[in-house]
């Protein structure tokens, strides 16, 4: 295998072009620059098409008219940027096109700083657009898994025809780290989708669109969508646990959190405390099913998020029991660092954990 550095941007860029996008559109905005400059160069070496959009909303749209056309489409933006696709990526959603959209979380609300947040998890896994619709949504947390996640998304989008969000944030987007070359160049050729608006010489006409005029049709078109959301949610759970069993506390964190959490959980064991991970890797479909077996002893709950608290209302809806649900979250940039988090627990769970060590 091949190892190289690069940052996690610069990685999730090429897990998409090894995946076989060829047709990228994006406007830059602090912190995927990186993301979408490499895909500048990248594009024209495999003569597949990149344009700088004059904005967000017109990059989505760009998208949407790849992705009809049977393109391999992909767009970047962070979370202002992709506040303003919300309306086309709802429009993506309704037309059953497949798309990779990635989302490099910054603080927020408003314009808020170019530092990292994981406040758009609501926005990702709820459905920020208008209608009932949903995007699977996979958490990377480093650079391998921006490039191996990137490279999935595409299959599953084309699998099932729907868009694809990666939701990374500002630290995984920017840091620097080893990462293996581990997938293959594929080659998607566009005419192999039936469905996609390619020329009708010969055949019918294809037709995608969202607007459904007459009684009944709509509410029968977002029937057939529900369904196949549902196929999806028993399908493509993705978790990962990390010295769960037996555990005392777990924590249950997602992207650049989880990573943290994952070594708070080896030096609070080395203080005899039974640390462990839940982490979501597919916030939607969410592992709810999963948690909640984890939840079925006497463990109590970490969540930790640079958020104001998102993931953990998905995390009481599986456990079912507040009393042993406990949040801990920084916002607007604050990122939560590992002796935060100890001290965090030895507070709430020092009358419930068993510890080797006194001071606890």
């Amino acid at each position: 295998m091949n190892k190289i550095l690069i940052t996690g941007n610069e990685a999730c860029a090429e897990g998409a072009i090894r995946a076989g996008c060829r047709f990228y559109a994006g406007y830059p905005i602090t912190p995927q620059n990186e993301l979408i400059a490499y895909m500048s160069k990248r594009m024209e070496e495999v003569s597949g098409v990149f344009i700088q959009s004059e904005s967000e909303l017109a990059a989505i749209n760009m998208v949407y008219g790849g992705a009809a056309a049977g393109m391999r489409a992909m767009t970047s933006s962070s979370s202002p940027g992709v506040s303003l696709m919300q309306e086309g990526l709802s429009y993506i959603a309704g037309s059953e096109l497949p798309a990779v959209i990635v989302n490099v979380q910054r603080g927020g609300p408003g314009l808020g700083n170019i530092a990292p947040a994981q406040s758009d998890y609501f926005q990702a896994t709820k459905g920020g657009g208008h209608g009932d619709y949903r995007m699977i949504t996979l958490a990377p947390m480093n650079a391998q898994e921006m490039f191996d996640f990137t490279y999935e998304a595409f299959d599953l989008a084309d699998k099932y025809r729907v868009p694809v969000n990666i939701l990374s944030d500002g630290l995984i987007g920017q840091m620097m780290e080893p990462m293996e070359m581990n997938k293959k160049m594929k080659t998607i050729s566009p005419d192999d989708k039936k469905w996609a608006l390619r020329g009708c010489a010969g055949r019918e006409p294809n037709v995608v669109k969202s607007f459904f005029i007459k009684d009944g049709v709509l509410e029968e078109w977002n029937e057939a969508l529900q369904k196949k959301y549902a196929k999806i949610s028993k399908r493509e759970v993705r978790y990962e646990e990390y010295k769960t069993k037996g555990a005392d506390i777990v924590f249950a964190a997602y992207g650049s959190m989880a990573r943290i959490c994952k070594a708070v959980c080896d030096s609070l064991r080395e203080e005899g405390i039974k640390a462990g991970l839940f982490r979501p890797i597919s916030l939607w479909p969410f592992p709810t099913k999963e948690l909640k077996k984890l939840a079925k002893g006497k463990t109590n709950f970490l969540v930790v998020e640079m958020s104001a608290g998102q993931m953990v209302e998905d995390v009481r809806l599986a456990v079912l029991d507040d009393k042993r649900v406990h949040f801990y979250g920084r916002m607007g940039g604050g990122v939560p660092q590992e002796t935060d988090i100890i001290n965090v627990v030895k507070r709430l769970f020092k009358s419930k954990v068993k510890s080797k060590k006194s001071k606890v």
